[in-house]
């Protein structure tokens, strides 16, 4: 069976009993619907908080198709549950844009899924749609401040960055002209779209702490200049009030659950090639103080997500999480190791030897901030014995723990080794993370020891657009701000046919955003689309639905 077909055979359980599982009453969530309900923020407890376990889940640099962290993510907290550490996942919402492009949904696959997958894959509980009508709101002031003779700012319009987003991949929106039509209908200017998921809320709903917090973020938000070079910020809109309004529901995270009926929570979706790519604070604040464990997870390979989680997200909101499980697969090491796409399902130890090197970067990588990773093999069904014997020695020769997690194809009991190995590690005292770099660095020190650091960079190299935007950021005061760099996710380098673990090269910085709001500066390097497109055969030609509602397939 397929993934909707396993997903749709398992009956859910009342959402109320899910709760009852986080020693909540069915008056202490909001319902939607049977299977799906919001959080109220004062069930947050700072205390229970720092007592609870974070287990952060991230992976090698991945194939195009994903290794699979979001299933190990589930079937890990399956297998927690499963040994008797009550364990909650908390996870990000699924972007439109990869549902209907090329990599699916994001709900996890076979028996480690959260459910009601349809929902969640699809409109869920309109988090994003609310991020979406935000953001553009700002658009719409902006547009109509510079076309004002009475109340205008003086804003210049070719300074402005802020553009509009949907989620949909559409690189048809990625460069517009709007305000065409006369003098009725605005002034024209170059500007374009986003996605969603892409957007500067999307990442300031993931940081921000609560209501007042995310509504002071969202005044924060850099527009561009006067024509006098005065800055102008969303506040000077007045926006920010309107704009959390529009968010009141989208800031509180989403309870639903597992195949096996333990407790998920999913909540916001950056991703992390161009913003944080974890799910938001409050949600993991959430899950650790209604669970003693909390597994989670980070997008894209340790370089970027989880690089991300701890420099920028765990340095703000104040977490420390007690183990690291890196995801590896046989299929991604064939891949570092020299072998194409079509020919990953081929067995070939000798390339997954080959592409070890990778692994071991990103172990190295997680050492660095002195945390302890677990390596799980997320087994596939074509996988060989000596292909995993092989992962399992090159982890022994450094001494880290490698299990066969079996999570697609036999959920929570896959996963129990892993469990039980992740479980010995946090429940030891573990000392706190320490972080690659201090927020009152200079940026262009933070830049270095990221890349260099946890990409292998030999050095860095800032085009002229790049420098002056350093200029800018120290005009404007905001040399504090931590970085969150901008790069494929196909690589260690910012170079996507540099595969494996590559060495002295040279990392290039083409421009350095300013996300104000969010609360960091977002070096671009390589060629970073913020509106990817659909491919040749989108997965949205392979979705239906029948007379009778029932949606098929999603994946």
């Amino acid at each position: 069976m397929n993934d909707i077909d396993i997903a749709r055979k398992t009956p859910m359980a009342h959402i109320g009993q899910i709760a009852e599982k986080l020693n909540l009453k069915e008056s202490d969530i909001e319902l939607i619907g049977k299977h799906k309900a919001k959080l109220p923020l004062h069930l947050i407890d700072d205390k229970k908080v720092g007592d609870s376990k974070l287990i952060l889940v991230s992976a090698i640099s991945p194939t195009p198709a994903g290794e699979g962290k979001t299933t190990v993510s589930i079937g890990l907290s399956q297998g927690l549950n499963k040994i008797g550490k009550p364990t909650t996942v908390v996870l990000r919402e699924p972007s439109l844009g990869p549902v209907f492009g090329i990599k699916g949904g994001a709900t996890g696959g076979g028996y480690s899924q959260v459910v009601p997958m349809e929902d969640i894959n699809l409109h869920f509980t309109g988090d994003f749609s609310a991020i979406e009508k935000a953001h553009n709101l700002l658009s719409a002031l902006i547009d109509n401040n510079i076309q004002s003779k009475t109340r205008s700012l003086n804003i210049d319009p070719r300074t402005v960055l802020w553009k509009r987003v949907m989620d949909m991949n559409d690189r048809a929106l990625r460069n517009t002209v709007v305000g065409l039509g006369g003098t009725g209908s605005g002034i024209p200017r170059e500007t374009g779209f986003d996605i969603t998921a892409a957007s500067e809320i999307m990442a300031i709903l993931c940081l921000a702490n609560d209501l007042s917090d995310l509504k002071k973020r969202l005044g924060n938000i850099f527009v561009g200049f006067t024509f006098d070079k005065k800055p102008i910020y969303a506040r000077d809109l007045n926006a920010q009030g309107a704009m959390a309004a529009l968010m009141k529901d989208a800031i509180k995270p989403n309870l639903v659950q597992t195949l096996e009926h333990t407790p998920a929570i999913i909540h916001g979706g950056p991703f992390a090639n161009i913003a944080q790519g974890t799910n938001s604070v409050i949600a993991t604040k959430m899950g650790l103080s209604l669970s003693k464990y909390v597994v989670t997870e980070a997008g894209f390979g340790f370089d970027l997500g989880a690089e991300k989680f701890f420099d920028i997200k765990c340095q703000s909101a104040g977490l420390s999480p007690s183990a690291v499980v890196l995801v590896a697969t046989v299929r991604a090491l064939k891949y570092h190791g020299g072998v194409s796409l079509k020919e990953l399902n081929a067995p070939n130890t000798k390339a997954v030897k080959k592409g070890l090197e990778n692994l071991e970067k990103h172990l190295e990588n997680i050492k660095a901030f002195n945390v302890t990773p677990v390596v799980a093999i997320n087994a596939f069904t074509l996988d060989t014995e000596d292909e995993h014997q092989a992962i399992k020695q090159k982890c022994s020769e450094l001494g880290v723990k490698a299990v066969i997690a079996d999570i697609w194809g036999k959920g929570g009991e896959g996963g129990t080794d892993l469990a039980r190995e992740v479980a010995e590690v946090v429940d030891q005292d573990q000392p706190p993370f320490k972080p690659i770099y201090q927020w009152d660095e200079p940026v262009e020190e933070k830049i270095r020891k990221v890349a260099t650091r946890i990409y292998g960079a030999a050095a860095i190299d800032y085009t002229k657009k790049a420098k002056n935007n350093l200029r800018k950021i120290e005009r404007l005061g905001l040399q504090h701000l931590p970085v969150c760099i901008a790069k494929t996710q196909k690589s260690l380098s910012d170079n996507p046919a540099l595969l494996g673990r590559p060495k002295d090269f040279v990392v290039t910085v083409r421009e350095i955003e300013i996300a104000a709001g969010a609360g960091f500066l977002v070096p671009i390097t390589g060629d970073i689309m913020r509106m990817p497109g659909l491919p040749a055969t989108p997965a949205a030609e392979g979705i239906d639905i029948d007379e009778d509602g029932k949606i098929c397939g999603l994946f």
